[in-house]
């Protein structure tokens, strides 16, 4: 006979401040709702939202992802956020102006894209 565990249940959390990371690539726009601490409360991307090729790195299916992501997130009382943008694709400022949308009270708007200091050395030219 085979024993069976009993399943945890979710806790139900509440957060009422929480963090907006936008990441946007050139093929794709991912966007995560944190709390305060880091831990993930939701998360969605343009392919997650059904958008498939090269309709995923449209500023309309960003949009579309951030609307989802945050109405995810809304159940658990989130109210307002801090938004951190990475990433050179076109997603990022639809997905900034869906969150305007929403009713949320934005603190802050923040673009946290690395940028190199002179890494890597780069490959050899080729010749032909």
């Amino acid at each position: 006979m085979a024993t069976y565990t009993k399943k945890k249940k979710k806790k139900e959390r509440s957060v009422e401040r929480g963090r907006i990371y936008i990441q946007s690539t050139f093929n794709n726009t991912i966007i995560t709702v944190t709390d305060e601490k880091g831990g993930v409360i939701s998360w969605t991307s343009s392919g997650a939202c059904g958008f498939k090729g090269a309709r995923k790195s449209t500023p309309y299916a960003a949009q579309i992802a951030c609307k989802a992501a945050i109405d995810k997130a809304k159940e658990t009382g989130l109210s307002a956020v801090d938004v951190l943008v990475s990433g050179v694709g076109t997603g990022r400022e639809s997905a900034v102006r869906a969150i305007n949308g929403t009713n949320l009270t934005v603190y802050s708007i923040r673009d946290i894209t690395p940028i190199a200091h002179n890494g890597c050395r780069p490959k050899k030219v080729r010749r032909v």
